[in-house]
């Protein structure tokens, strides 16, 4: 009796002190490892400290009204602007050894050509801290988009549907006649097509990646565009609009088109299922970075976090639904009611994502463009 009692006692003190240990590990590890919570509380509070958070951004600017109503302790310094514009502001700025922003809001064919290329950029990787943010079954194909090799630097948080970014002047031109991009290149149109020189940054980027590596599209396609269409370029963004407008030429490659079509200008962009090759899921300024040597640190992880929330992609939808660049988040955990069906994505057509890290290098189609046009000059 007196031995059963005592290994009773001797398992029991062995429960013990597992459950002890156990007890003690377990918060040993929790102190060791914070959660969510406390690194988002530590961040916040220094970032209300830093006081401040400095955004250069092109594009979606419209956004940033609504930061500032929820974080009303960090005061927002925006500086907005076109991207190419942007670029050479900012590029200036680093030149002259000045450090100014904390985050930079773009398209991420400028943010890899420039900023990622230069080194100007941290990863913004680990500045995701929010769990709506971090869990990738809230996005898109159920994974984090990236515009650079490493999927570290250049966070892609729009995929806005384009087919070729193609518009036209609706009294000169029946959407209804075309079925392939091939069409567009059709002897009749010779002479009439507009193009956004896309030898400078801004809108057009991705539609022509898209072309070029489209398997059914490719070089040949670019190379019969520049080499034997006739094709007038243009920088000024206003211009190729106007002249579409007028009837001046028929069809435009990257015409931002949306103001002049609401003023009841004979105007219209191509939308889905005209094209069977399909469309590409662009960015257009759809990509946000942490810049490097970022004077409010702290600040810029949580205007990051909060861009790219639930709260703040909605937001961005919304505002964005009724103005010259509606965007399609790639989250997809949000209602898309305020995204237009032209940059919708929608069920049934094949996209190819323009940002993919290997396509984001610009020079194999300037070359085959530059080489088009110069065969071009000399007939």
């Amino acid at each position: 009796m007196m031995k059963s009692l005592s290994q009773i006692f001797q398992r029991t003190v062995l429960a013990v002190g597992f459950l002890l240990f156990w007890v003690i590990d377990g918060t040993a590890a929790a102190q060791a490892k914070p959660t969510w919570e406390q690194e988002w509380k530590k961040t916040l509070e220094a970032a209300k400290k830093e006081g401040q958070v400095t955004v250069y951004i092109a594009g979606y600017e419209a956004v940033l009204s609504d930061f500032e109503k929820d974080y009303p302790d960090i005061k927002l310094v925006a500086v907005a602007a076109r991207g190419n514009d942007l670029v050479q502001r900012f590029a200036a700025e680093r030149r002259a050894e000045k450090y100014l922003a904390d985050v930079y809001s773009a398209g991420g064919g400028s943010l890899y050509q420039t900023l990622y290329q230069g080194k100007m950029i941290d990863p913004i990787k680990p500045a995701l801290i929010l769990p709506e943010v971090t869990d990738q079954t809230r996005w898109y194909q159920q994974k984090h988009h990236y515009s650079d090799p490493e999927e570290q630097y250049i966070f892609n948080y729009v995929g806005s549907a384009s087919y070729g970014g193609i518009s036209y002047n609706t009294t000169l031109v029946d959407p209804k006649q075309f079925q392939s991009y091939w069409d567009l290149l059709d002897p009749k149109w010779k002479g009439k097509i507009l193009a956004r020189d896309i030898r400078t940054a801004g809108p057009g980027s991705g539609n022509a990646r898209f072309l070029y590596h489209h398997p059914e599209l490719g070089a040949p396609f670019i190379r019969k565009l520049f080499g034997e269409m006739d094709v007038t370029l243009f920088r000024d963004y206003r211009q190729g609009p106007d002249w579409l407008a007028l009837g001046k030429y028929s069809l435009c490659f990257s015409c931002d088109v949306d103001i002049l079509k609401d003023q009841g200008l004979p105007l219209a962009t191509i939308g889905p299922k005209v094209f069977k090759e399909g469309g590409a899921m662009i960015q257009q300024f759809g990509s946000v970075t942490l810049v490097n040597k970022a004077p409010h640190p702290n600040a810029a992880k949580v205007f990051i976090n909060w861009l790219l929330s639930r709260r703040g992609q909605i937001t961005l939808q919304k505002r964005l639904a009724n103005g010259e660049s509606p965007a399609d988040s790639l989250r997809i955990d949000i209602p898309k009611d305020d995204v237009p069906m032209l940059v919708r994505r929608v069920e049934g057509v094949k996209y190819l994502d323009a940002s993919n890290p290997e396509w984001l290098d610009m020079k194999p189609i300037l070359k085959v463009m530059n080489e088009a046009q110069k065969s071009t000059e000399k007939r």
